[in-house]
């Protein structure tokens, strides 16, 4: 059944941005650029990731200025049965490396940030209704198959194809409630791999989207990144395009989760994270926490009463008929 078409669209991160009318709030982008602060939110955030990435490249680079981040909001419009009206399914950022000695511009990674309003809507009303007055905690039968589907047919679909050379590599946060374990594997720009003690729910949800995850501490961070993937992480990307990501997801979550990667001391080899954590340095830009996580309850109820309820008849249908890969194939993903 093909039911959905996606149209895409780009527009540019930098100290001008304004989030647009259907932009997930939550967004750690849109939540920069609003407010009293946001131009200096910008250019402080930019300029940490420029920073960043020259601190990782430094072959060539004796000035540690060779290199600047462009970064482009992709958002993605899912069409039902060729409906001109869309619904904003996903956002993400997608890196450019501009190269000042060489006058050339790299295409970096697709994903970095993930943003969707149908994930909203599984973690904040059918998670938080499926536990609501019961003791102990669990997970809704089907949890996240229809996101994972959707995802899968994005990139699957011949829009991705059109936009983007490499499948997408989406770098979050580590559970606060999870332990890792540092590894002996290494790698020259990921760093040093660690293992959890268990799986996440998060890692859960990812899967059923096709990616896999691993977890690598660059040289100089405080704490590991999660990165989500398809295909072969160490060797399907460059190193420059590797550096992009680390650069600009690193310094999101410095901002808006200093207590663990600002944490004045590194993870060790048994690391737990802490959001309580005290010994940390904060940087100065505004980020609203509290906000984020009142709001994703909203554009939860967003997406149930916009996409689910409209159209549920029809997601039952198509979600039934389309096959939910734990992990989807790089030849799938980019065919």
């Amino acid at each position: 059944m093909n039911n959905f078409t996606f149209s895409i669209k780009s527009i540019a991160f930098d100290e001008h941005y304004q989030p647009a009318d259907n932009t997930r709030i939550t967004t750690n982008f849109a939540n920069l650029a609003r407010g009293a602060s946001r131009q200096q939110n910008l250019r402080k955030t930019l300029a940490m990731i420029d920073r960043r990435f020259n601190a990782l490249a430094p072959w060539d680079n004796p000035n540690a200025d060779r290199y600047a981040v462009q970064l482009d909001i992709i958002s993605v419009d899912i069409h039902i049965e060729g409906k001109a009206q869309g619904f904003p399914a996903i956002e993400v950022l997608k890196t450019s490396i501009i190269d000042r000695k060489t006058n050339q511009q790299v295409e970096g990674i697709v994903g970095n940030n993930f943003s969707s309003y149908v994930r909203d809507y599984d973690f904040s009303v059918v998670l938080l209704e499926h536990n609501k007055n019961k003791p102990n905690f669990s997970i809704p039968p089907n949890f996240g198959d229809l996101h994972g589907k959707l995802f899968q047919c994005f990139v699957s679909s011949s829009e991705y194809q059109q936009h983007f050379r490499k499948p997408p590599v989406i770098c979050l946060s580590v559970s606060d409630n999870k332990t890792y374990q540092r590894t002996n594997n290494w790698h020259p720009v990921l760093g040093v791999e660690y293992q959890p003690d268990d799986s996440s729910l998060t890692e859960q949800y990812f899967k059923k989207m096709g990616l896999n995850v691993r977890y690598f501490m660059p040289a100089q961070s405080a704490a590991p990144l999660a990165f989500y993937f398809f295909g072969d992480l160490l060797n399907d990307y460059s190193n420059l395009e590797l550096i992009g990501t680390i650069s600009t997801m690193e310094t999101f979550q410095k901002i808006y989760r200093p207590e663990i990667y600002s944490a004045h001391v590194a993870a060790g080899e048994r690391y737990r994270p802490n959001l309580k954590n005290p010994d940390h340095a904060a940087t100065d830009i505004v980020y609203d926490r509290e906000e984020r996580s009142r709001l994703a309850v909203e554009q939860g109820r967003f997406a149930q009463e916009h996409f689910i309820k409209p159209h549920q008849q029809l997601l039952e249908q198509w979600a039934a008929q389309y096959p939910l890969l734990e992990t989807l194939t790089e030849e799938r993903a980019i065919a």
